[in-house]
């Protein structure tokens, strides 16, 4: 009953998700005005605004101009609830779930509006990294690089909820610090830029959920899978070398991995140098 609710719920939050999905990117207020079509701007009645069902009962068709409404919206939502239920099968009504639902919620916005629009809304990145920090005090990051620097300046016996603080702001200065040098770096060499500044604040509030070491894990793996999918797209769509291809799109879905297989990775990889 409890899982049923929590993903009722998630849906609920995905219909909102749509919202700044499209209106963030615009400048627009996600408050006012109500939901509408985007073609014939006619609001949205309640009935036809129910999470996944009226997309279904309307078939993907606006009811008034009968244009058909993208698939993502009704992706969004079921997949925002799928997050929030996955959320609690793992970790239960507690504060954990709440930060896997919160991280899970801001990236969905993020991947979606990069692979739309090109952009990623300042108005989820800052807001986020002020979220994540909050997390750090509450939850430990368990990073060990924030205890690893207080000892080193001979401040061990700093509180816990210190120590996974600075795993947080290290994690920051990692994540779009990092993004930061590889794109003045391609910006030499190519003498055009590589990715833009988005990117760098993305990571940063990446680097306040997840601390130093997943975030280096989420660059990596939004690296390797953004190159793989645009060597298929040059090869099978003759795009050319210059194409853009949404970089931030690829390290959300790599940072929601790392958030949820990132240490069971590192140890891995770690065994092979005992």
């Amino acid at each position: 009953m409890i899982a049923a609710f929590t993903f009722l719920f998630g849906i609920v939050i995905g219909s909102f998700l749509n919202v700044c999905i499209h209106r963030l990117p615009r400048g627009e207020s996600v408050v006012v005005p109500r939901s509408h079509c985007p073609n014939c701007h006619t609001p949205i009645a309640a009935y036809d605004n129910i999470p996944l069902l009226s997309f279904l009962l309307l078939g993907g068709k606006c009811r008034h101009c009968q244009v058909r409404i993208s698939p993502i919206y009704f992706f969004v939502e079921l997949a925002t609830g799928l997050l929030f239920l996955l959320s609690f099968f793992l970790y239960g009504p507690s504060l954990e779930f709440l930060r896997l639902a919160v991280f899970g919620s801001l990236l969905i916005v993020l991947t979606m509006t990069d692979w739309q629009e090109r952009i990623l809304p300042d108005r989820i990145n800052f807001p986020g990294m002020a979220l994540g920090l909050l997390f750090a005090v509450l939850i430990p990051i368990g990073d060990g690089t924030g205890l690893w620097l207080a000892r080193l300046v001979s401040m061990g016996s700093l509180p816990i909820a210190m120590i996974s603080l600075l795993d947080g702001l290290l994690g920051a200065l990692a994540g779009g610090g990092l993004l930061f040098l590889l794109g003045e770096l391609y910006f030499r060499l190519r003498h055009r830029e590589g990715m833009g500044f988005g990117d760098v604040k993305m990571m940063s509030m990446v680097g306040c959920f997840l601390g130093p070491k997943l975030t280096l894990l989420t660059i990596l793996l939004g690296s390797f899978g953004g190159a793989v999918i645009g060597l298929l797209l040059m090869l099978a769509f003759r795009k050319g070398s210059d194409y853009e291809l949404p970089f931030g799109t690829f390290l959300g879905i790599a940072a929601f991995f790392a958030s949820l297989w990132g240490w069971p990775i590192l140890n891995w990889y770690g065994g092979f140098f005992p």
